[in-house]
């Protein structure tokens, strides 16, 4: 080859050159454990995850896959520290260097508990813990939903407990995975199912003991959000009674463990039966004491004086009539008595008369009028008549 000459034999395309790094690197980095904090985490519409891991002098880019994403146990934010684990590779078009993640995971229990606390201050901030929203427990439900999984040691105690306190109800369970990847979605799911009857009466939410990773699912947003949406009153009891959860703060009612909730949840029939024994024992004397009690206050009214006076009024106004029908009796008496004596005084008078003086004196006035008319009949018409006059001043004789 001649001087100035180009050696094409040694050189590569982009394309070449890139492929050799990919392959040295994948080859080289197959299998690695990357620790640092998220920073620009973006889960995209896809289901894919796309953030960068850095630390004080460096940062990488990382993906991590649809389908892989769902076994991790916890949502990953900007500012988390992590120790993830995949591969290393290129990205071809851009030339970038990245780890193809494959599993993901707090780097410490220190970076779980910020991120409990965060989400803590956020929610309380929007009032999801709020006691206005807390709503009642009923007293004596008739069916009790329960979002669990159904092969844990946390339903059967649920179980023993509703048979041995009140075996009327009814357990409706709901089951679902209550740790690991995906178990979150799995409980926001149950509840939303459950709340799609309308014949449960409260729901218990939970699962027995474990630690922060283990019980974490119940640290997830969407569960504290599903929580706080139920139209149903939900009772939360994650683990021992010492641990505590997003889930506690949100639900209606916290118990310390599946059976104590349980317990809360139901009444004890043995209480119950105690109750009706006493009140149907001490019911007759109760009653008769409320009657007693009452008859002495009605006595107690009867004998005060606002009684009285109402029948003191009427006993006088029955003796002012007496009074009066007495009087009337006597003065009725006394007028027969007078006119029943003046009758007999005028039988008496009339029995003393002699008819025939009084037929005499008849038969004289009889005759008396006969002469006046005979005497008026043979009157002679011219006769004068000695008239007087009188005109008010002068006495003229006609």
């Amino acid at each position: 080859m001649q001087d100035g000459e180009l050696n094409l034999d040694n050189i590569l395309t982009v394309s070449e050159i890139t492929g050799q790094i990919k392959s040295l690197l994948e080859e080289n980095f197959a299998e690695i454990s990357v620790v640092g904090e998220i920073s620009n985490f973006k889960a995209h519409v896809s289901g894919h995850w796309y953030f960068t891991l850095k630390d004080a002098n460096a940062q990488i880019s990382c993906t991590m896959w649809r389908g892989v994403n769902s076994f991790v146990f916890f949502s990953p934010e900007d500012g988390m520290k992590v120790i993830v684990k995949g591969r290393l590779t290129v990205y071809p078009p851009r030339g970038n260097y990245q780890i193809d993640v494959r599993s993901m995971k707090p780097a410490g229990v220190g970076e779980l508990q910020a991120a409990f606390e965060k989400l803590k201050q956020k929610l309380a901030a929007e009032g999801l813990f709020d006691e206005e929203y807390k709503k009642p427990i009923p007293q004596f439900p008739e069916k009790i939903g329960i979002v669990t999984a159904i092969d844990g040691a946390a339903f059967k105690d649920m179980q023993s407990v509703a048979k041995r306190r009140y075996p009327a109800v009814e357990l409706v369970i709901a089951p679902c995975r209550v740790q690991g990847p995906g178990s979150a979605e799995e409980i926001v799911e149950s509840i939303k199912l459950l709340n799609q009857r309308d014949d449960i009466d409260v729901i218990i939410v939970g699962r027995g003991g474990g630690s922060l990773e283990d019980l974490w699912a119940f640290n997830e947003e969407i569960v504290a959000r599903a929580i706080f949406e139920s139209r149903i009153p939900v009772i939360s009891a994650v683990g021992h009674e010492i641990d505590f959860t997003i889930s506690d703060f949100v639900a209606d009612l916290r118990a310390p463990t599946p059976s104590a909730a349980m317990e809360l949840a139901t009444p004890d029939i043995n209480e119950i039966f105690a109750f009706i024994d006493d009140f149907s024992y001490n019911f007759t004397d109760k009653i008769f004491s409320l009657v007693s009690d009452y008859k002495e206050t009605v006595e107690s009214f009867l004998s005060s004086y606002g009684f009285k006076l109402p029948i003191d009024n009427i006993r006088t106004k029955e003796q002012y009539l007496d009074n009066l029908f007495y009087r009337f009796q006597n003065n009725f008496d006394n007028i027969f008595q007078n006119s029943k004596n003046r009758l007999e005084l005028l039988k008496v008078k009339l029995e003393k008369f002699d008819t025939n003086r009084i037929l005499e004196r008849g038969f004289t006035l009889v005759k008396q009028n006969d002469r006046v008319i005979t005497r008026l009949k043979n009157l002679d018409k011219k006769e004068k008549f000695n008239l007087i006059f009188y005109d008010g001043e002068t006495i003229i004789n006609g």
